[in-house]
């Protein structure tokens, strides 16, 4: 059974002078263990189906199941989903760590001793027991979103939603936040990750599926995605720049040669090219590979970001 089911989610505003289509016939679904990077431009309808699936916002038309549950019709499908939004509206900054994490897990649900038992769990395995008593004001925007996430994670949900999980942090923040996203998927959670950080989605997403004006114009798994927009090049780089012999030789078989780069442009040709240039050393050899930035910009336009 999925984590997640969202199926021909629509959802249309009205006023006098005009009607938005906001979403339309989207469907998207997450198994556990899995990362689906849910991206597009602002405006495109991510955080309308977002509030659909959290249960915020009531669909004119289609379904959202959690652990089989229906968010609006069946509050405890809520127990089985933890969010973490963008900006600091996650945690109280006027108390502690621990304190965040024992108030939002009573109010999930759990008795008082069994979420002060969680929190000192989630306390020591976020590195944040040393702060545990500071107030969250006080503490690096890096541990104040480790935080958050130790926060969503206090009543065991099986569906995360992260919006803009490392936006604002520094690289050692960055890193420690993205390694905790690999390890809450490894243990069996279902992740919707939102983010503008297209390497950032690259990087951890499992499937990639892209919103613009309200439809979903691509679902695919990640690698699959940048495969087919990947080109069939090889690009070699030397140390130096070519002889005129070699460079001869690789120009009359059809390769491309600007300075001491080699472009490949069929892969019959690499062999033969890499034959020429013993025992030149090579700096790099590597294939034409797309990346999900350049995959969304031919998507959605380049004022997408």
């Amino acid at each position: 059974m999925n984590v997640l089911e969202a199926v021909d989610l629509q959802k249309i505003y009205r006023n006098r002078q005009k009607t938005v289509a906001a979403v339309q016939e989207v469907s998207l679904t997450l198994a556990a263990k899995e990362v689906l990077a849910f991206l597009g431009p602002n405006g495109a309808g991510k955080t309308t189906t977002i509030k659909m699936i959290a249960g915020l916002i009531l669909p004119d038309r289609g379904s959202v199941r959690i652990a089989g549950r229906d968010p609006h019709r069946e509050p405890k499908a809520l127990r089985s989903l933890g969010a973490v939004l963008e900006g600091n509206r996650n945690v109280y900054w006027r108390l502690t760590p621990e304190e965040n994490l024992e108030y939002f897990g009573v109010l999930r649900g759990l008795t008082r001793q069994v979420a002060r038992q969680r929190a000192q769990v989630l306390l020591e395995r976020f590195d944040l027991m040393d702060k545990r008593q500071s107030q969250v004001q006080k503490l690096s925007r890096g541990m104040q979103q480790k935080l958050a996430i130790a926060v969503s994670l206090i009543h065991d949900p099986q569906l995360l939603l992260l919006d803009e999980p490392t936006l604002g942090l520094d690289v050692e923040a960055t890193a420690s936040v993205k390694q905790l996203v690999r390890e809450i998927a490894a243990e069996g959670r279902a992740i919707l990750l939102t983010t503008h950080q297209l390497d950032i989605a690259e990087e951890l997403s499992d499937r990639v599926a892209i919103i613009n004006q309200g439809k979903i114009v691509i679902e695919e798994p990640t690698s699959e995605l940048i495969r087919q927009f990947s080109g069939t090049a090889y690009r070699i780089e030397l140390e130096q720049e070519l002889d005129a012999d070699r460079a001869y030789k690789i120009g009359a078989l059809g390769a491309v040669i600007e300075g001491n780069r080699v472009a490949v442009h069929e892969v019959s040709l690499l062999y033969p090219i890499l034959e020429i240039l013993k025992p030149l050393p090579l700096v790099r050899l590597e294939k034409d590979r797309a990346n999900l930035t350049e995959i969304f910009l031919k998507l959605v336009g380049k004022n997408a970001i």
